[in-house]
């Protein structure tokens, strides 16, 4: 069974007025995804998620104008030998960096849904794992900047739908932070796990002046306060408090995570299926984490695809941390382009049944939702 064609298609969602969300990194104007649609030669159609990159125009024509020439034709089942050759002959050398890690993971978690359709398996029994539930924060795009009382209604009525834990976004000014913090924890009380994230729009003085308050209201981790290649800041940082750092959604291969778990300084890792190389690298990123008794707790917020991905991915691993609910308002990619990706109850999420990811797409999206140049966030 042979790759016959690689289809990416970038897709893009006008948000509406109401539904935008002010974090570290601007405000949401349209959601944005890339699809890969791979077929065998024997008629086989498997899908991916390639995160856009803020740019999935670039991404898309990364994968109709160079990587599908690298790999059409090869056997689907040898996955390893077809990440080792874009490796090789696109990533390691002159090859974009991080927009060549980003594509490569749509083609190759479209590869793996082929090879569990073919056997009949769910991914998760592929990898050797089980449909085992996973702990879900309610994260995504949501839970922005907003006045206190507003941010705690909004997290009181997610802890009515059952959720147990949620992400707060952070890096406004100190004070901003610190009341938005404060009032989530007084009004979901002690059970409830909070996480922050900063978007990597934080310093070093912001952090210092934060942390005492993360600590009071025992939030569970602070998540990229730095840029991901600000490794000096992020080992400054964790010795200013109890609250552990996250990091990991913007870096990419094992090759990258392997400094950010040598250095000692993030404690949650938060690889992105979509962007850090595909499941076949997230295996290889899990079991460096898990060597050093690490948990994976991946970032996912675009498509039901990678939705899906994730929570077969966590049933497979043996450090297994939260899965991110995707809990943004308006997210047609999360509820029109696939079939559900996932079963949620109890503040726990698990992964579809049926073969590969266990989804199915609807490919009418890709005309309903033409590509939209220009920034997905603006300030």
């Amino acid at each position: 069974m042979h790759i016959r064609s690689i289809e990416a298609f970038p897709l893009s969602a006008r948000l509406p007025e109401n539904a935008r969300v002010t974090l570290g990194i601007g405000t949401t104007v349209k959601r944005d995804t890339v699809l890969v649609k791979v077929t065998t030669d024997d008629g086989l159609t498997g899908y991916g998620e390639a995160h856009h990159g803020r740019a999935p125009g670039a991404i898309a024509n990364l994968v109709n104008s160079t990587l599908r020439e690298l790999v059409t034709g090869h056997d689907v089942n040898d996955v390893v030998g077809i990440w080792q050759r874009i490796y090789l002959l696109q990533l390691a050398s002159h090859g974009m960096g991080a927009a060549a890690a980003i594509a490569m993971s749509g083609i190759d978690m479209a590869l793996w849904d082929i090879r569990g359709k073919a056997v009949g398996l769910p991914l998760h029994a592929l990898l050797g794992g089980a449909r085992r539930p996973a702990k879900a924060y309610a994260g995504g795009i949501a839970l922005g900047y907003q006045p206190p009382e507003s941010l705690a209604d909004e997290a009181q009525a997610l802890v009515a739908r059952g959720y147990r834990a949620m992400k707060l976004r952070i890096g406004d000014t100190p004070a901003n932070d610190m009341a938005r913090v404060t009032a989530v924890r007084e009004r979901v009380g002690p059970e409830v796990d909070i996480l922050t994230d900063a978007n990597a729009n934080a310093t070093v003085e912001h952090v210092r002046a934060i942390m005492p308050c993360l600590d009071a209201n025992r939030v569970g981790w602070l998540e990229e306060p730095f840029a991901p290649h600000d490794y000096r800041r992020y080992r400054t940082a964790a010795g200013f408090g109890s609250t552990p750092l996250a990091a990991g959604e913007n870096h990419y291969t094992r090759f990258e995570f392997v400094r950010l778990i040598e250095d000692g300084a993030v404690t949650y890792l938060q690889p992105d299926l979509s962007k850090a190389g595909g499941i076949t690298e997230a295996l290889r990123i899990a079991g460096l984490a898990s060597a050093w008794k690490l948990s994976i707790n991946p970032h996912c917020s675009a498509t039901s695809l990678n939705m899906a991905a994730t929570l077969h991915f966590l049933g497979a691993i043996d450090n297994p941390g939260y899965f991110e609910a995707e809990v943004a308002e308006f997210n047609p990619f999360r509820d029109t382009l696939c079939s559900s990706p996932y079963v949620f109850a109890d503040g726990m999420a698990r992964a579809p049944e049926g073969p590969g990811l266990g989804v199915e797409v609807d490919e009418s999206c890709i005309a309903r939702f033409p590509l939209i140049d220009g920034p997905g966030y603006v300030k």
